[in-house]
């Protein structure tokens, strides 16, 4: 397909910025002040006090958040788990303290990171408290992120999944962590290829004009777009979730459409995971994160589709599956259960309407009118009118 020539965007309300407190994310120095506090306070019990020590974290669960649409996010509630050493948990308790003393030693102090695999692996050396399968060492992990109220990436734990891939009018300035020089990455100079984001965003600059941030489920979708330069046409970041978005990703969404002040449109399958896991999650996070929920959600993100509406106004009635199971399982529990679906009337009008269609539909089923029917007609049409979900 030839280049498409650059044509004047839509252009979509630039939203006011959200306050500072949600983008400043705790100091290396605070965090591993706060491990000092949490074992002071395991020394108090014991020597001063006379007591079984105990460590108490948030329950991270759906049934522990509120949503406030003021602040955009899913705030966690004051339910709380007591972890209180005693003969059924002195196990738990001793790698918890170990996780929080190697923690502060070998990854803060000494500006060092790690993978929460790797962590699993050193805790062979640590005699009897060793974990004995990596999801116990990443449940302690969460629980420690939660009591601490510290995202893991600044206690110095990397992601092992991918951050997701960007392209568009933006330059990233990173830097050489060797050197510190600034490094400048153009992403919309890299060919047939994207940029991928990094594990940790914290150190990165922006310079970008673009009047949109276009979030897009699909590594294959993505990927035509970037091949016919979709980003030119509405001068658009594009950015590709692969599925649920990574913290990193998140993060970065976010930190970009606060920095510039520019609007976020997503663009998922229209089904119960589309909508309940994969957008809500972008938007005002999870319930197993809701303490840190605040940096890296994206408050502004809008829901551009798919939508049961366009299967009618597209003709698209023959490139639907029917909904599985699990699939009006997740719409019902969303209905009853989820906050931030509770509050938004139009959510639930999305989801009774898909329910009582009984289909779901991906974002390849445009290709039904053609290969290029989604970034031709379908896209620039959506984006025209502006009607997007909450």
């Amino acid at each position: 397909m030839p280049r498409k020539t650059k044509q004047n965007s839509p252009k979509t309300k630039r939203p006011a910025k959200t306050g500072a407190s949600d983008r400043k994310l705790v100091t290396k120095e605070e965090a591993a002040k706060r491990i000092l506090d949490a074992g002071k306070q395991v020394y108090r019990d014991i020597v001063k006090l006379k007591k079984k020590p105990h460590m108490k974290f948030p329950v991270r669960s759906l049934s522990n958040v509120k949503y406030d649409p003021r602040k955009g996010h899913f705030e966690i509630k004051g339910k709380t788990s007591v972890r209180t050493l005693k003969y059924n948990t002195v196990k738990t308790f001793a790698q918890s303290m170990r996780l929080m003393a190697t923690t502060k030693r070998d990854l803060l102090d000494k500006d060092d990171i790690a993978g929460k695999r790797e962590i699993y692996y050193n805790s062979k050396s640590w005699g009897e408290c060793r974990f004995e399968q990596q999801p116990e060492s990443d449940s302690l992990l969460d629980d420690m992120e939660a009591m601490l109220g510290v995202n893991r990436e600044q206690l110095g734990y990397i992601p092992e999944e991918r951050g997701g891939d960007v392209a568009g009018p933006l330059t990233v300035i990173d830097r050489n962590p060797a050197t510190g020089e600034k490094v400048r990455i153009n992403c919309a100079k890299l060919g047939t290829g994207a940029w991928s984001v990094p594990s940790r965003v914290e150190q990165l600059e922006f310079e970008c004009k673009a009047d949109m941030i276009l979030v897009i489920e699909t590594a294959s979708l993505f990927q035509r777009l970037v091949h016919h330069l979709f980003y030119e046409r509405i001068n658009a970041v594009l950015v590709s979730m692969s599925g649920v978005p990574t913290r990193a990703c998140r993060r970065f969404i976010r930190r970009l459409s606060d920095d510039k002040n520019i609007p976020v449109v997503a663009f998922t399958d229209g089904d119960p995971y589309g909508y309940c896991n994969i957008y809500r999650t972008l938007k005002v996070g999870s319930g197993q994160a809701a303490h840190i929920n605040r940096y890296f959600c994206v408050p502004r993100a809008r829901y551009l589709g798919v939508t049961p509406q366009d299967i009618i106004d597209y003709n698209l009635e023959d490139a639907t599956h029917p909904l599985e199971p699990v699939d009006i399982k997740r719409a019902k529990d969303a209905l009853r259960n989820d906050p931030f679906i509770r509050h938004h009337k139009e959510w639930q009008k999305t989801l009774e309407e898909m329910l009582k269609m009984g289909v779901r539909i991906e974002q390849q089923a445009f290709a039904k009118h053609g290969l290029n029917f989604v970034q031709e007609t379908y896209l620039p049409e959506k984006l025209k009118k502006k009607n997007f979900l909450p």
